[in-house]
């Protein structure tokens, strides 16, 4: 039998004063006493003072104290009387609330100083029946359970539900009002007007709180269990102890203490570090095996026998043997190999010689990594290799102190316990991308490992003894030199790797980089076949690198699509030649840089060095009519923005000597653009193609396209010598220019140059702006510096013009 009945015998206004509740749910014919603390529902109390003043308590959707609009409130809420109110400390109120009916919460009609809201109050459906009865008594029940099982619930609770069995729909909310359940679930009662589906919800939500009471007890029970066990055992242990002592019996050590003692015995350690272990042997003995402590030793005195205190790898002492490793492994790279075997001879001769700290500095892709592998196979040391790049923890190098959770030791003394050798070559790559952080600087910890007055006896936090360090070979990598911290960079032997030649690219490709494809792939040189001119090819149009690394890539790529081939059908090969290249790769991402270009007036190609390996720079200068403002573009930084107002002032001081008649500066805007303007530019050793720009903008003739230079400008006209010229003349050959200027200061770097690119490359070195002008611009001839007569009459042209 189902009825609709009313919570109340009155009616509720159509507008309420909205009371918005953080953490709690009022249920009809419930009273509950709330603190109030928010400003705009102690303003409602204060201004609606009167007798028995009804309000509307709703639930907030969040626990946030600030409700802003309509959709922050659920729409459901209860009509209730306030009963009683008394004015607390700190401007609060404690009030008492009777709840009534529920309502929905249509419309906020008003939301300062406080809330109002225009409601519907709703009709609850209550249905008596045997099955209403059923789920009252379970629900009872099951409440009963949980009041015995959860001490925070009184006993007395029991006692009052069963008082009030006559309605479901009062029994269900008056238990959902005791209920200690979350706020959403009660919520859920609220909105549920039916008083069968309320009841089935209610018994839903009581057993989920058994479950979890259930899961909760027995977690509890179980670790009290093993606090119980463990203090009992420690109890038996010590009486066990002392009835041994009393009887004269020898106590029998434990398993673990027994193989600590046999391998420190075995081990020969320093003195130093057998003392310690010894104490904590005996200390360990005393611990109890379910102590904290006890594990903390344990994996301590794990460390300290396994680390190779006095155990080195046998070292090849072959000159010979080795310069075929590296010769094998790698093509090229002359001073590494040059390096590693003068060190080898030297270790031959004096066996404690120290060990070299080499930094291996170059673009990407040029085999720095890899060669350490090849290091450690020609000198016959086991190889460990960690990335530092974006460390930012000091205790990465040096530990962390056995008195943190979870403490271990640094990269540096994990890596020797891997390598179980105390002199293995030691690769630390990216060592320019260390990070700085609160937690230290990992750079600073690399100055104690890279000291040799120092790294004989490094301490890790977590031992806290000394290890030798001075037998390791450390290396490591870098692209820039510029980020290691001076101090760190000091105690490195840089070499430089600058990057290869096509000549040598093409050689490592026949030697390493096609057979590793074919054997990665699982094909064969039958199922891939390369015609001539197709890996020169891959070099000049789809590759612009200094090391080998997209060229890997490509040929991998080649590889892939023969072995879907032979997937197909066994008798499968794939044919490449040049003319199917951009079939099978797709179109050419780069053509020859000169092969773009032609000669033209204001456009100069200088020569610039990143840290991928030199590149193609070029320099674009045009004048218009103006004042002579001069504006710079191309993202440039304030050095070479200073090198093009030294080109400026050079050109403009020397306009007769350079033969320009009819400069005008005065009366022309010059603008000077470096192309790429997304990727920042800065430096000096662009101002000798920028004063070259300039003298053919000025003279109208056009630059050489063919030719390509370097160097700084001073306003004398002076060329300094720059850096990185082995790089950008390699920059130059792959880009297929004919000639470089280069300043005279920068004969001695000549050497440094392969021979191959030498005798392909007319290669200038210059020492006065003058001579590149005259070299660089085409049909220019300037006059000599004792032609007297020269001189004046192309200072009475310009004087007349």
């Amino acid at each position: 039998m189902a009825k609709e009945t009313s919570e109340l015998n009155f009616p509720i206004p159509a507008e309420l004063p909205v009371l918005p509740l953080i953490s709690a749910v009022i249920f009809p014919q419930g009273v509950t006493s709330l603190h109030v603390r928010l400003e705009k529902n102690i303003r409602l109390l204060e201004e609606n003072k009167a007798e028995d003043q009804l309000v509307c308590v709703v639930a907030q959707k969040e626990s946030s104290p600030s409700v802003q609009k309509q959709d922050d409130l659920y729409k459901i809420g209860v009509a209730a009387r306030v009963i009683q109110r008394v004015n607390m400390p700190n401007h609060t109120i404690q009030a008492v609330f009777h709840g009534l009916t529920r309502v929905e919460l249509e419309k906020l009609v008003q939301t300062e100083p406080f809330f109002v809201g225009r409601l519907n109050p709703l009709t609850s459906e209550e249905i008596q029946s045997v099955d209403t009865d059923l789920l009252i008594a379970e629900a009872l029940g099951l409440f009963e359970r949980l009041v015995a099982a959860d001490p925070r619930y009184s006993p007395e609770l029991v006692q009052v539900l069963r008082l009030n069995l006559s309605s479901a729909g009062h029994f269900a909310d008056l238990l959902a009002g005791y209920a200690l359940f979350p706020l959403s679930e009660k919520q859920q009662i609220i909105e549920t007007l039916n008083t069968k589906e309320r009841l089935y919800r209610l018994v839903d939500f009581l057993n989920r709180e058994l479950s979890k009471k259930k899961v909760e007890s027995e977690l509890a029970a179980k670790v009290q269990k093993d606090l119980e066990k463990g203090q009992r055992e420690y109890y038996l242990r010590q009486e066990l102890a002392a009835i041994k002592q009393e009887l004269g019996e020898k106590e029998t050590e434990p398993k673990d203490v027994e193989r600590f003692r046999r391998m420190l015995k075995k081990a020969a350690l320093p003195a130093e570090v057998k003392k310690e272990a010894a104490e904590e042997i005996a200390r360990l003995e005393k611990l109890p095996s379910s102590s904290p402590e006890y594990h903390v030793v344990h994996n301590y005195l794990d460390w300290i026998t396994d680390l190779p205190w006095n155990r080195t790898s046998p070292e090849g002492r072959d000159l010979k043997r080795a310069e075929e490793v590296l010769n094998a492994d790698h093509f090229g790279l002359d001073k590494v190999k040059e390096r590693i075997l003068e060190f080898l001879a030297v270790h031959a001769l004096k066996k404690d010689a120290p060990a070299p700290l080499l930094c291996f500095a170059g673009p990407p892709g040029v085999g720095k990594t890899s060669l350490g592998r090849s290091i450690a196979r020609a000198t016959g040391r086991p190889f460990v290799g960690i990335s530092v790049g974006g460390m930012r923890d000091e205790a990465e190098i040096k530990g962390h102190r056995r008195t943190y959770v979870g403490a271990m030791p640094g990269k540096i003394i994990q890596g020797l316990r891997r390598a179980k050798s105390k002199n293995p070559v030691f690769m630390l790559d990216e060592i320019d991308k260390l990070g700085v952080s609160v937690q230290g600087d990992p750079a600073a910890a690399l100055l104690e490992v890279f000291d040799p007055e120092q790294n004989r006896r490094f301490r890790d936090y977590f031992l806290d003894l000394p290890f030798d360090l001075s037998q390791v070979m450390f290396l490591t990598t870098a692209n820039l030199l510029d980020p290691i911290p001076p101090a760190l960079r000091d105690r490195l032997e840089v070499i430089r790797l600058p990057g290869y030649t096509n000549e040598e690219k093409l050689e490592i490709a026949n030697r390493y980089l096609v057979p590793q494809a074919l054997e990665a792939h699982g094909i064969t040189k039958q199922n891939l076949v390369l015609q001539p001119g197709v890996l020169e090819k891959l070099l000049s149009h789809y590759t612009r690198e200094a090391g080998v690394r997209e060229f890997s890539r490509l040929i991998s790529l080649l590889a892939r699509k023969a072995a879907t081939q032979v997937a197909k059908n066994k008798r499968a090969k794939l044919e490449v030649t040049v003319e199917r290249l951009e079939e099978l790769l797709g179109p050419t991402p780069f053509v020859p840089e000169v092969s773009l270009r032609h000669s033209e007036v204001g456009v100069a190609s200088g020569l610039a060095w990143t840290s991928a390996g030199g590149e193609l720079l070029f320099i674009e200068a045009t004048r218009m009519r103006g004042k002579g403002k001069l504006t710079l573009t191309g993202h440039l930084g304030e050095v070479m923005s200073e090198s093009v107002q030294a080109a400026l002032s050079y050109v403009r001081s020397h306009a007769t000597e350079l033969g320009i008649t009819s400069p005008h500066f005065e009366r022309s805007d010059l603008h000077v653009h470096f192309p790429e303007g997304a990727i920042p530019k800065d430096g000096p050793s662009a101002g000798l193609a920028v004063v070259v720009a300039l003298a053919s903008l000025f003279s109208e003739k056009p630059v050489r396209h063919d030719l390509a230079m370097t160097g700084e400008i001073t306003l004398r006209g002076k060329i300094l010598p720059v850096g990185g010229i082995k790089e950008k003349v390699l920059a130059a050959y792959r880009a297929g220019i004919a000639e470089v200027i280069l300043p005279e200061g920068n004969k001695k770097d000549l050497p440094e140059i392969p021979a191959e690119v030498r005798s392909k490359l007319t290669i200038t070195f210059v020492s006065e702006a003058a001579e590149a002008i005259e070299r660089a611009l085409i049909n220019l001839i300037l006059p000599k510096a004792d032609d007297t007569d020269a001189i004046k009459v192309l200072k009475k042209t310009e004087k007349n013009s």
